[in-house]
């Protein structure tokens, strides 16, 4: 193979890898590798066994190439990858670039012709990383919290519909007002940064559904804000919270200078701007995962490795797995809410 031809083919490569190629021929720092951390983790003792937590383990030879562990306290074996996203992932070869192309929310087609995988392996690979997101940087609540409720059109992205006429992207709701049609998200802010989106029901929002979102998670001498809706006076009373009710219909914007609700409206706008622009849309059985990906991507944008700690972050949930694979099933029980 001549200069020329050499040439063509860096060129034909993905841009990315034209970079590690750099890296590596000019002696630069090489990509990172997402794949070693959990194995450190492992090795310095910073996790503990899969199975039952204990810091007794000890390196046990290998398994397909990674590496394994025996724990003293339980007598079990367990790889790097156990109980992670990554258990039984196969091209995990691939792994560091598909997490630098997910981090810059590379669409599904270009990371599949990227890195020659099939689109389904694509997608399931990003929603196995998804799942491992949701109790991430999940803080309480305190001082001066904002809350209020935010609709998205009930989408079957992706599925062949067989009960009604398939619905344009970006269409409406056959129903006027607040209905079935639409899938409602609860949105809590407070000032020093710490915030949570949650997919709650269909239609209209009720006590249960603020307790179930946010009820273990703000503190008792909080100050809530919210709109007038009934269903989060019953709540603040139920908790023995302050609530400030903010009115936009009476042009109540903001109160004393300090209350208001425009933090958690302005994430409302925000956040299905990124969804509408970067996805065209995602089906309400994903909506979730997508909410936490925005709330992570959040708190990690002032990082110096932004994707290196989401990745940490991914590596220490041994539920990610049990999530995605119960995906299904959580979306059948939000549609059963209104049937």
């Amino acid at each position: 193979m001549d200069y020329q031809e050499i040439l063509s083919a860096i060129r034909a490569l993905p841009s990315h890898q034209q970079a590690n190629l750099i890296a590596e021929l000019t002696g630069n720092e090489s990509a990172p590798d997402y794949l070693s951390l959990r194995r450190n983790q492992l090795i310095n003792k910073q996790v503990g066994c899969p199975h039952c937590g204990s810091l007794r383990f000890y390196r046990f030879g290998k398994d397909k190439g990674s590496q394994r562990f025996k724990c003293r306290a339980c007598s079990r074996t367990f790889t790097e990858y156990t109980g992670t996203w990554l258990a039984g992932l196969h091209k995990k070869e691939l792994v560091n670039d598909y997490l630098e192309l997910m981090h810059k929310s590379m669409s599904l087609d270009k990371i599949k012709f990227a890195l020659s995988i099939n689109k389904k392996t694509a997608f399931d690979w990003r929603h196995k990383v998804l799942s491992s997101l949701e109790e991430v940087r999940k803080d309480d609540f305190n001082g001066i919290v904002e809350s209020d409720e935010t609709f998205f059109l009930l989408s079957e992205k992706g599925k062949e519909q067989q009960t009604r006429k398939g619905r344009k992207r970006g269409g409406s709701s056959s129903s006027r007002g607040v209905s079935k049609d639409q899938v409602a998200v609860i949105v809590t802010s407070d000032r020093k940064g710490a915030m949570d989106m949650k997919v709650v029901t269909l239609g209209r929002i009720s006590k249960a559904d603020i307790e179930n979102a946010i009820g273990n998670r703000i503190e008792k001498d909080s100050i809530l804000c919210a709109d007038g809706h009934v269903s989060y006076k019953g709540f603040a009373k139920d908790n023995q919270l302050s609530l400030v009710v903010l009115r936009a219909d009476l042009k109540q914007y903001v109160k004393n200078g300090i209350y208001h609700i425009q933090t958690v409206n302005s994430l409302h706008n925000r956040v299905k701007k990124w969804i509408d622009s970067t996805f065209w849309g995602v089906s309400t059985k994903y909506l979730q995962n997508y909410l936490n990906w925005y709330r992570v991507q959040q708190a990690v944008k002032s990082s110096l490795r932004p994707t290196e700690e989401v990745v940490k972050y991914t590596t220490l949930d041994l539920l990610s797995l049990t999530r995605y694979r119960t995906i299904g099933e959580k979306y059948q029980t939000l549609k059963a809410t209104h049937l």
